[in-house]
C-alpha cells in the first residue's frame, strides 16, 4: 500500500506568543485515508526531553499515544479528525499566546 505525505507545516511562535514550533504531518494511502500523523508543539525552552516535544499526538510505533512533557500514554482512536480536536483541546489549554 503507497503512502503519500499530504500536509508537511511547520509554523513558528516569536517569544511574544510563547515562542516554539507548532508541527503537522499527515501521510495518507490510495483512498485517502489517514494512515499516518504527528501533530506536536515543540518548545525547547519549556521542555528539554523528548526532543522538545512539549505536547504530540502520533501514531509512530505501531500505535496512537499522546506525548505530554515526556510522559507517553496510549489512546483510544476514534478519527484523525478527532485526534486534532484533542490537539487542539490540549494546545489550548496550555495557554500559549496565538
Amino acid at each position: 500500500m503507497a503512502e503519500r505525505k499530504i500536509i508537511d507545516e511547520s509554523f513558528t511562535l516569536s517569544r511574544k506568543r510563547g515562542n516554539g514550533i507548532l508541527r503537522r504531518e499527515v501521510w495518507v494511502d490510495e483512498e485517502g485515508r489517514v494512515v499516518r500523523y504527528n501533530l506536536a508543539y515543540i518548545n525547547h525552552a519549556l521542555f528539554a526531553g523528548d526532543h522538545g516535544r512539549v505536547l504530540g499526538y502520533d501514531n509512530a510505533h505501531g500505535y496512537h499515544h499522546r506525548h505530554y512533557f515526556g510522559t507517553v500514554e496510549p489512546i483510544h482512536f476514534v478519527s484523525f479528525t478527532d485526534i486534532e480536536a484533542r490537539f487542539e483541546q490540549d494546545w489550548l489549554a496550555l495557554g500559549i499566546k496565538t
